[in-house]
C-alpha cells in the first residue's frame, strides 16, 4: 500500500466495514482533538471505545475508559492511534498480540511509523497512516461542505443537514444529528414572536 496516497474507495471500505473502534490515547478534556473526533464517530453509530490509563475510573460520552487494548476484553475491528509516531511502534505490538486481531490500524494526523505500518500489513491488517477517520468520513460523506470545505466531491446539491436517524452516504445513521447550541437558538429566536 502506498502510504502516501491513499484510493477513496480504500478509506470508504474501512468507514463502512468497521464497526468497533478502540481509540488510543483518547481524552475527556472537550477541547483536544481526540475528544471530538470520538465524540464525531460515536455520533455516527461507530462503537466507541477509550484508551488511556491516565483516565481508568472516567469515562467518555459515557463510555468508560480502558488502561490498554488487552483490557477491552472483546473483539475491536479498529485501532485509531492518537498518539505521536515515537509511540506508535508499541500500539502495534500490543494490537498484535489481540485474539482476534484488529482489521485496521489507523493513525492520526502528523502520526507515521513505517516499520509499525509493515509489522501490521504482515498480520494482513490494513493500515492508515497521518489522517483523521472524522475528517474522511466527513469528506467522503459530504458532511465537510457544510462548513464550506471542499470535499472534492462533485454535485449540483447541497446535502441535507444530517438529523437524528438520517441514513448517512456512509451507510451510517446518525445517532446526534447536526444540533449545537447556535442552531438551537436560531431555531427558537425564529419560533419566538418578534
Amino acid at each position: 500500500m502506498n502510504h502516501d496516497a491513499y484510493p477513496d474507495n480504500y478509506i470508504r471500505g474501512i468507514l463502512n466495514g468497521v464497526k468497533s473502534i478502540a481509540m488510543v490515547g483518547a481524552s475527556p478534556v472537550n477541547v483536544r482533538p481526540s475528544y471530538f473526533a470520538f465524540k464525531y464517530l460515536a455520533e455516527r453509530g461507530y462503537d466507541m471505545i477509550p484508551i488511556n490509563p491516565g483516565h481508568v475510573g472516567k469515562t467518555l460520552l459515557g463510555k468508560p475508559f480502558v488502561a490498554s487494548l488487552a483490557e477491552i476484553g472483546r473483539p475491536v475491528d479498529m485501532v485509531d492511534v492518537f498518539r505521536n509516531s515515537s509511540h506508535i511502534m508499541p500500539v502495534i505490538e500490543e494490537a498484535l498480540r489481540l485474539d482476534p486481531l484488529p482489521r485496521v490500524i489507523w493513525m492520526q494526523l502528523g502520526a507515521r511509523d513505517d516499520a509499525a505500518a509493515a509489522k501490521a500489513e504482515a498480520a494482513g491488517i490494513k493500515v492508515v497512516m497521518n489522517r483523521c477517520p472524522k475528517i474522511e468520513y466527513g469528506r467522503l460523506s459530504s458532511e465537510i461542505s457544510w462548513m464550506g470545505v471542499n470535499s472534492r466531491t462533485l454535485s449540483s446539491k447541497r446535502p441535507p443537514a444530517p438529523t437524528q436517524g438520517m441514513r448517512l452516504s456512509l451507510n451510517r445513521m446518525s445517532v446526534g444529528g447536526g444540533e449545537t447550541a447556535a442552531s438551537d437558538r436560531a431555531a427558537k429566536n425564529r419560533n419566538e414572536p418578534g
